[in-house]
């Protein structure tokens, strides 16, 4: 898996690949604890170590285990590189039509069959021998065009259904058959994804979500450990970044276009999330990918 990953990415940063829901990423020096939005995933790592902090939580993800959201998630991760190299892994975005699939076909005695609604939206899981042969055999079909295009989906289904049969098999699951505060949350999640740069008001988020405003406090810290406010802020200030680097507006203009009516606000509060103000911070993921191309996530 390191021998192909290093020969994929020949250069610093998040490379997308022939399969859009595949991304490889690449670390050659360490990072300390850094602001980083993932949507639902699976990240495998190879070399190297990431740490993720999320409220209390503190999970590792490296040679030994793999990490799973099942929700669009903010927190801060850092990056630790070791003696044999690099920082090397890949994310497989997680497609809710091949999840459903996968569960329907997927025989009533290998399926979870207790699907806990207060399970973790992020964690780490051990590696196994089966998850690891799939990797490599999807990183071996990423480097012949053809071979990606019809091996490579296969491959990923693959891949998710031998998660879906590990110790996080029930929070997959879960996605599919969420019903009460959960499903609501998630909900308010997508919604506020979608209409980030418009005014929300978490009365109105509550009202929609049929809860009280004390209630879809405490629900929605359950699963994003923080705040609807402080998420949507959150999720702002990312989406500005993006758009800097993807598109090389302005720090005005990227503070306009995701909702926020004072730039001196937005550049203060971006400052206080990335550690640097707008210009600098655009400048340095730039640095980092070493391109200018379409970037999704900015994924630690």
């Amino acid at each position: 898996m390191v021998e192909l990953l290093d020969r994929l990415t020949s250069m610093e940063g998040i490379r997308p690949t022939a399969l859009e829901s595949v991304k490889l990423l690449r670390a050659n020096h360490s990072c300390p604890r850094t602001p980083v939005l993932y949507e639902p995933s699976i990240v495998i790592v190879a070399q190297g170590r990431k740490r993720g902090y999320l409220g209390g939580q503190t999970f590792t993800y490296d040679a030994h285990n793999y990490l799973v959201l099942t929700v669009p998630l903010p927190f801060e991760c850092e990056t630790q590189i070791g003696k044999d190299g690099p920082l090397l892994g890949l994310t497989i975005r997680v497609d809710l039509a091949v999840l459903s699939e996968l569960v329907m076909q997927m025989e009533p005695r290998t399926r979870t069959t207790h699907i806990d609604g207060r399970e973790p939206s992020v964690s780490a899981t051990p590696l196994d021998a089966m998850l690891v042969d799939a990797t490599i055999r999807l990183l071996e079909s990423l480097s012949t065009p053809g071979d990606a295009k019809i091996l490579g989906p296969q491959i990923v289904r693959e891949i998710i259904y031998r998660v879906l049969c590990g110790k996080r098999g029930g929070a997959l699951q879960a996605l599919l058959v969420m019903g009460g505060t959960r499903a609501q949350i998630l909900h308010i999640l997508h919604r506020i994804h979608s209409d980030y740069a418009h005014s929300l008001d978490v009365a109105a988020l509550a009202g929609e979500a049929g809860m009280s405003v004390s209630a879809l406090h405490h629900h929605f810290k359950e699963v994003t450990a923080t705040s609807p406010l402080r998420y949507l802020k959150t999720i702002r200030l990312h989406k500005a970044r993006m758009l800097m680097v993807q598109e090389g507006v302005g720090a005005a203009i990227a503070a306009e276009r995701v909702g926020y009516e004072s730039p001196s606000q937005f550049s203060r509060e971006f400052k206080r999330l990335f550690g640097a103000p707008p210009v600098d911070e655009a400048d340095r993921v730039r640095a980092m990918l070493g391109t200018t191309r379409t970037l999704t996530a900015l994924v630690g």
